[in-house]
């Protein structure tokens, strides 16, 4: 059972980031850079792939697709946990792949992100990791 209540916990954290952010992305000014020239010269430049793409809508798609990855791994995982966690824990597949994705997320917030983002993820992790444990041990 505590392995349980850890999957949904981290689930509930990485998954309240992903709304966070897809609110923060959206529909405040919080992501935007604070020089207002800079916003500018993003909406007009592209990048070399394709003229039709700015930085700026770049930018935007890319926090956007973030919000909704993020979003969807603690749905999904917290759907699982609630309604078939027998299933969930006979997954290895569906184990490995969110403590993966997780870990990529840590690794990627120590490297580029802010401190608090990361301490999150971490917490995030750890409660995965250890309900991984656990599944594990309570398997034989």
């Amino acid at each position: 059972m505590i392995a349980r209540y850890l999957w949904e916990a981290g689930s509930a954290i990485i998954g309240l980031m992903g709304l966070s952010h897809f609110r923060a992305t959206l529909f405040t000014n919080k992501l935007f850079p604070r020089n207002a020239a800079l916003i500018e010269e993003m909406k007009k430049s592209s990048v070399v792939l394709t003229e039709e793409l700015t930085m700026w809508k770049a930018w935007m798609g890319f926090n956007a697709t973030h919000s909704s990855g993020a979003m969807f791994i603690g749905i999904t995982n917290f759907y699982l946990a609630q309604t078939s966690f027998a299933f969930l824990q006979s997954s290895q597949f569906l184990l490995i792949c969110t403590l993966l994705a997780m870990g990529f997320y840590v690794w990627v917030a120590a490297k580029y992100w802010m401190k608090i983002v990361m301490g999150m993820l971490s917490v995030a992790t750890a409660c995965f990791i250890v309900a991984y444990i656990l599944m594990m041990m309570n398997k034989g």
